[in-house]
Parts: structure tokens; C-alpha cells; sequence
């Protein structure tokens, strides 16, 4: 799944891929999906500190009645996959370099998914701000990994071309939008899309995968 962690519609998408999961387990007992989060960021050129979030998406849309408008339709889609958004709270839209390289760190320690949790749930449900490297290092511990050696990450360059460069692959790749999912590198689908269509996804890449 490529993503960003302040994008709501890759958090809608991460349930809605939960739910795919679910129903795949019940149609095939004893096959569990494996799961990649890759990089994805919808303001690269955010400075470090971020930017003020209402006049962001004031810019971004036009003014903050249209910003309004959509934002109205994230809620009441983040409500049908039981996500509580309150986007009054958050108040700084930041630069996710460095989220991203935590998730990369984590996968490289073998488990991502924790760090994507709590990451999501962080900025949408906490409004932490993200553009404070304490406030990550806050996050990485809640989502059970090590604050020094995650502060030690966060105080390099470790990670930073590895993200660059799954970003860049994901641009040649043909994706302008997240979140965005590939599955068995054979069948691409984009956007939050229902469960159903990801299980169907998951089914005829498989199906492609073994040839039937």
C-alpha cells in the first residue's frame, strides 16, 4: 500500500483493506496477506516545520467553504469505517519525511503496521503535530519501539535516500494519488475502494499469479 500518514483517505483505505484481509481469511483458511506500507508525500516541499493547516486547505481548495465541503465527506466516510476525524484539532499540516522514514525503520526491524497505527491515529485522532521530532519519537514508543534508538534514526540521514527513492518509483510507476495499492506486483487499484473490490483485487492476482 502506498500512502501518506496525513492523507485520511489512505486511513479510510487501510481499514477498508482490513476488512479485504478479513474476508479473504474466510475464503481461504490459513493464507495470510503480507502487508508493505510504501512512501507517499502529498507536500514534499512542505518546509521542516510545517505549515498552518486552515490556510493549507484553504489554499488547497479555493477557500474554506469548498474545504469545508470536502472535508464533510471525508467525516462521514471515516464514520462508515469507524474513524472518529476531528480535523478542528489539527492545527499544523507537516513535512511526513520523517514519518515515512520511521515506517521504513520499522519495516526493517520487520513490522511496520504497528508504526502505520499509530502514526494514523496520532495525527487524525490526536492531532499530534508531526513536524516535532519529540512528537514522533512519542508515537514511536506507543506503537512498542525503542524511543532512543528510533530518536537516533530521526537525529541522521539514515533511511532518507530509501524513502526518496521508493517515491521516485512510485512516480514512474504512473501514481498521483494515495492511497494506492499493488497487489503481488501484478494488479494495481487506487483509491479508499471498498472491501470488496480489494478482496476481488487480492483474488485475480493471485489468480494471474499462478496462471489459472
Amino acid at each position: 500500500m502506498i500512502s501518506d500518514v496525513v492523507c485520511p483517505w489512505c486511513y479510510i483505505g487501510k481499514r477498508r483493506l482490513e476488512e479485504a484481509i478479513v474476508l479473504w481469511r474466510e475464503r481461504h483458511p490459513g493464507e495470510e496477506p503480507e502487508v508493505r506500507w510504501h512512501p507517499f508525500e502529498l507536500n514534499p516541499d512542505l518546509p521542516a516545520g510545517g505549515t498552518d493547516r486552515r490556510s493549507y486547505l484553504e489554499n488547497k481548495f479555493g477557500g474554506p467553504e469548498r474545504a469545508s465541503e470536502i472535508y464533510a465527506r471525508v467525516e462521514a466516510a471515516g464514520r462508515e469505517a469507524d474513524i472518529a476525524f476531528d480535523f478542528s484539532r489539527i492545527q499544523v499540516q507537516p513535512n511526513t519525511s520523517n514519518a515515512h522514514r520511521l515506517i521504513a525503520w520499522a519495516g526493517a526491524l520487520g513490522n511496520q503496521t504497528p508504526m502505520v497505527d499509530a502514526l494514523f491515529q496520532g495525527y487524525f485522532l490526536e492531532a499530534r503535530n508531526f513536524a516535532d521530532d519529540e512528537v514522533l519519537l512519542d508515537v514511536a514508543g506507543v506503537a512498542g519501539f525503542d524511543r532512543s534508538e528510533a530518536g537516533e534514526l530521526l537525529a541522521s540521514d539514515e533511511l532518507r535516500e530509501h524513502v526518496r527513492t521508493e517515491e521516485q518509483q512510485a512516480h514512474r510507476l504512473g501514481v498521483t494519488g494515495v492511497p494506492f495499492f499493488i497487489f503481488n506486483q501484478r494488479l494495481a487499484v487506487s483509491g479508499a475502494q471498498p472491501a470488496e473490490v480489494l478482496l476481488e483485487a487480492m483474488e485475480e492476482s493471485t489468480l494471474a499469479e499462478t496462471g489459472e
